[in-house]
């Protein structure tokens, strides 16, 4: 093939993050120039923090990029890790509205498993990240709220699109910043979240590559 795209999305402010560092991170990963991605098509997203948004705005971008992979961001505000998703979970919580104040009516995403997994390739993520001295760990529980419902809808259309092959989510911690040190704070900072994130990116398209080799 001539050529991969790899879509790196990330997620806006929503109730109690006013300040979420999935988009400065996804703005550093999409500018990215090195050799080995050379032939590789790289496009940010960033999704409002909405089930609607989410619902509209996934579809739309798999139409128009078609992309062969998604690598995809969310904020854990209480977690002191990256936390490499493995599955998502066909739950939804029914306690917090999104950032557009709409509450969810029942406690599943739709008919379908309780959970559904991302693939194999999420062990090779977990192991690029922490080739880069991240303290980086697997995780089964993505939540209930956006981050859990776009992995979802990601690893429906990763089933369905006739481009998608991969999907994958990493949660990443509340970040050092400003002048703030790691070692004073105990906080990843985002210098070391885009050498995490390169990790995983350039495996993700090492991945995408050998999955469209016939």
């Amino acid at each position: 093939m001539s050529g991969l795209r790899i879509v790196v999305t990330g997620f806006g402010p929503f109730p109690g993050a006013p300040y979420n560092p999935t988009q400065p991170l996804v703005a550093r990963l999409t500018r990215l120039r090195r050799p080995a991605l050379a032939d590789v098509e790289l496009a940010g997203h960033i999704f409002p923090v909405t089930y609607r948004a989410v619902d509209r705005e996934l579809p739309e971008l798999l139409a128009k990029l078609r992309p062969q992979a998604l690598l995809m961001f969310g904020l854990a505000t209480r977690t002191a890790h990256l936390r490499i998703e493995t599955r998502a979970r066909n739950a939804v919580t029914m306690l917090w509205p999104d950032a557009a104040q709409t509450r969810v009516r029942k406690g599943s995403i739709g008919l379908g498993p309780d959970a559904m997994t991302f693939g194999p390739h999420t062990a090779k993520l977990l192991r690029a990240a922490r080739a880069t001295g991240i303290d980086a760990r697997p995780s089964r529980d993505a939540g209930a709220y956006l981050c859990n419902y776009l992995s979802w809808r990601a690893i429906e259309a990763a089933c369905t699109d006739d481009h998608l092959q991969l999907a994958a989510f990493i949660h990443i911690p509340l970040l050092a910043r400003g002048k703030a040190q790691r070692k004073d704070v105990g906080r990843i900072t985002l210098e070391e979240l885009v050498d995490a994130g390169e990790a995983m990116l350039m495996e993700i398209v090492k991945q995408a590559r050998q999955s469209a080799r016939p």
